[in-house]
């Protein structure tokens, strides 16, 4: 009668390889055709070693997502828990979910069936909140207690908060404390148990003994979405069409979710440390767990609750398990909730709420942002919190001081729309409807400034940041932003060399021979913060600050405060180069200037090659403290050979992009470079194009410049024209003072090379241009 059970109990519920296999092809496809970006953090080798997977429960469609991966990354088909009412009726679906590992979680013998299965090498999927955490509220405070945290959510079917499920804490414990009993019986010599347990796990000697060697290891994660986007999609309104009309339930939860995967999301998968329960257990835990095995009829006797047995042994044998269920369940979720990938609209939402918490309700827009940053600046130098990438990748933040931040502009307007928060004179007024109550299942739709706000409550690490950036943005003054804002350029050129060192990068990387320092520095001298005079030095195309390194230390030599910019693609990889418009080049000479015009009171730009070009188009800007310009081997007629076929080879290149390897071909030329360990050996086509368009808008541009400029061009260059120094000459209209100086050289590195005195050339000039600096030193701190 019991084989006959348990037989019909894995006929039940048997995992069907043919119908999980044709779901991971359906997914498989659908994944290339919606929009969510689903990106697992982690130890990959965690799947394989995994027995139970806890995630959080934000939307229904994700419970499908992490059994798919663990079965991509390691072939296994895990079990998962669902709620019992698809269960209820024997149909085409529930036989489908079976198929598929699901077990409803009403069924009598849940945990010590899926004990069961994890010993015979098993996977278990659980969502230990028990249902969907729509308000993402998991803390019965607001904020957590630093070291005891207390986790509670909100229960829809009792109305009220409740405590987290502990059935996976259970079946953990449960599965170690028979494991760690049956070894301690075995230890004995009791090697009958062996053969007695394999007989009812229904499984052999040899897989339970490996079994028993094996932790059972608990692996907490955490799934963060962003954005959330509360919109009306194409999906709401067609079932709303053919069903007739939805209930406000079905139809919120059609909208949030077909936003997540029909329009840009990002879909964070974070794997928390591995949690073993066999640590809880102590040596008088053991010593009973032995007895309570060797005691055991089935592997269902270590669920029962000590109070449903009748001898006192059994009851005080049990507590050895019992008594750990609670501190390890909260130790689990403690790790998961840890494992959030923070982003912008946390910490935006968690602000308002703070500045609401205090009475205040409005906030200058500038203030605002200034916080903000700072709080950005702060989560990246605080432990144990993990970023995600608009947080990491400062070019999608840096622009949040001149409004031109799109995920901050984008979490702004929804709160607008939603009558959350309102643009007035310049200020964010904070509206009554923040504050408001909304319902459980309408708060998505409602409020999802205290979604966010909520999903970051358990992270106290940032909510000390957003005090700090509170406490300090009205006292921090331009130069410590400025350290900020080269500390933001500094890890753009970090993001940028690991985005693109990706294996499928490697073929033209491959080739490349510089190894040259190629990151952007900030030099001030004697550990200064204040200069009469600063110099921004911008380097030349396909190479990086390395290449006028030498001119920089020998200005700050002298007491200049100097900066060496790094135009946007250049000392990472060429594939980089060939995606950046050169109005992004532009754009790093613009923030080296701002950065650097922090420390000093008058600037001079030195600019070589392309680098002189972009010097000169800041320069017709006119900005503030401008005082003089160096323009080195500036191009407006070119010798290369290279720029010759450009227009030809861009437009085949645009033509051939449909075809992978066609394009990679086209893509790219090779450079016989005069400084092989600066410069990209290989060309990128669309990065010649941008020259041609950077030195065009040079020469439209030349008659507004007003300030001094010294022209420095050797006469043999190979790759610039000579005549360019004369043509630049005659364009610059409105300059007040300009220098032509002709060096004796074939080379064009002339500033890199110091060829027939330039460097001297330069200092001259900008001793000559702007005041003096109090003092000289041979001390270059570099920063």
């Amino acid at each position: 009668m019991h084989q006959n059970f348990r037989e019909i109990e894995r006929e039940q519920f048997a995992i069907r390889n043919q119908t999980c296999e044709w779901t991971i092809r359906a997914m498989t496809a659908l994944r290339a055709k919606v929009d969510i970006n689903i990106k697992m953090h982690g130890d990959r080798d965690h799947l394989a070693q995994g027995d139970i997977f806890m995630f959080n429960h934000f939307a229904r469609f994700e419970t499908f997502i992490p059994q798919y991966l663990i079965a991509l990354e390691t072939g296994v088909f895990c079990r998962s828990i669902a709620s019992g009412e698809f269960f209820v009726e024997d149909n085409r679906f529930s036989r489908y979910l079976r198929a598929l590992g699901g077990v409803p979680n009403d069924y009598e013998r849940l945990l010590p069936f899926l004990a069961e299965e994890i010993l015979r090498g098993g996977k278990v999927v659980i969502f230990p909140e028990g249902g969907m955490v729509k308000d993402r509220r998991v803390l019965a405070a607001e904020r957590p207690h630093p070291k005891r945290p207390d986790y509670s959510i909100y229960s829809r079917s009792a109305d009220q908060r409740r405590a987290h499920h502990t059935g996976a804490a259970l079946l953990g414990l449960c599965i170690d404390g028979f494991k760690i009993g049956l070894s301690m019986l075995l230890e004995k010599g009791k090697h009958d148990e062996l053969d007695r347990w394999a007989d009812a796990i229904d499984t052999t000697p040899e897989t339970l003994k490996a079994a028993l060697a094996k932790p059972t290891l608990m692996f907490p994660a955490n799934i963060t979405f962003h954005p959330l986007r509360v919109d009306q999609n194409l999906l709401a309104r067609g079932a709303d069409l053919f069903a007739g009309g939805l209930s406000p339930k079905m139809a919120e939860e059609l909208i949030i979710e077909g936003n997540l995967l029909f329009k840009r999301t990002d879909m964070d998968i974070r794997l928390g440390d591995p949690v073993d329960p066999r640590h809880q257990f102590n040596w008088i835990d053991r010593r009973m767990l032995a007895h309570r095995v060797e005691t055991a009829n089935s592997i269902d006797d270590l669920f029962r609750p000590a109070k449903a047995l009748e001898k006192i042994p059994d009851r005080i044998t049990q507590y050895a398990i019992s008594r750990h269920i609670n501190p390890l369940r909260d130790h689990c979720m403690g790790v998961m909730y840890s494992n959030l990938t923070l982003n912008v609209s946390h910490l935006a939402s968690r602000l308002i709420m703070m500045w609401l918490a205090d009475g205040v309700t409005e906030v200058d827009i500038a203030h605002f942002d200034r916080t903000l940053y700072l709080a950005i600046k702060n989560v990246q130098q605080a432990e144990g919190i993990h970023l995600h990438r608009g947080m990491r990748n400062p070019a999608d933040y840096i622009g949040i001081f001149d409004l031109k931040c799109p995920q901050i502009r984008e979490y702004i307007d929804a709160a607008v729309h939603l009558g959350l928060i309102e643009r007035s004179e310049g200020k964010y007024c904070f509206l009554p409807k923040l504050q408001e109550e909304a319902t459980f299942d309408q708060i998505r739709m409602d409020n999802p400034v205290m979604v966010y706000a909520n999903e970051m409550a358990p992270i106290n690490a940032a909510w000390t940041a957003l005090e700090k950036a509170r406490d300090e943005v009205d006292h921090l003054t331009p130069r410590d932003f400025a350290k900020r804002r080269f500390d933001d350029e500094i890890r753009a050129w970090q993001w940028n060399r690991a985005k693109y060192q990706k294996p499928k990068y490697a073929a033209i990387n491959d080739q490349e021979t510089a190894t040259a320092d190629s990151r952007p520095y900030l030099l001030l001298p004697n550990g200064n913060e204040h200069f009469t005079t600063g110099v921004l030095v911008v380097h030349g195309f396909l190479a990086s600050p390395a290449e006028l390194r030498n001119l920089g230390d020998r200005l700050a030599a002298r007491d200049y405060a100097v900066m060496g910019v790094r135009l946007a693609g250049h000392g990472t990889s060429p594939h980089e180069l060939q995606k950046r418009p050169w109005g992004d080049w532009l754009a790093s000479v613009r923030r080296g200037y701002e950065i650097l015009s922090a420390f000093c009171d008058n600037i001079i730009i030195v600019g070589f090659s392309t680098g002189g070009a972009l010097s000169a188009i800041l320069a017709a800007d006119r900005p503030e403290k401008l005082a003089g310009l160096v323009m080195a081997s500036t191009p407006l007629k070119f010798r290369n050979r290279n720029l010759m076929f450009v227009p030809l080879l861009y437009g085949a290149n645009k033509l051939m992009g449909w075809v992978p390897s066609a394009q990679e071909m086209l893509s790219f030329r090779l450079n016989e470079s005069e400084h092989p360990d600066i410069n990209y050996r290989n060309i990128p086509i669309g990065g010649l194009h941008n020259l041609r368009q950077a030195v065009a808008e040079m020469q439209n541009r030349l008659p507004d410049v007003a300030c001094p400029i010294l022209i420095l061009q050797g006469d043999g260059d190979q790759v610039v024209d000579p005549a360019s120094a004369t043509l630049i000459k005659r364009h610059a209209t409105g300059c007040s003072h300009l220098d032509i100086q002709v060096l004796d050289s074939d080379r064009h590195g002339i500033l890199n090379e110091d060829i027939d005195n330039a460097v001297n050339r330069v200092i001259d000039f900008v001793s000559k241009t702007a005041p003096a600096n109090s003092t000289l030193t041979a001390a270059i701190p570099a920063q």
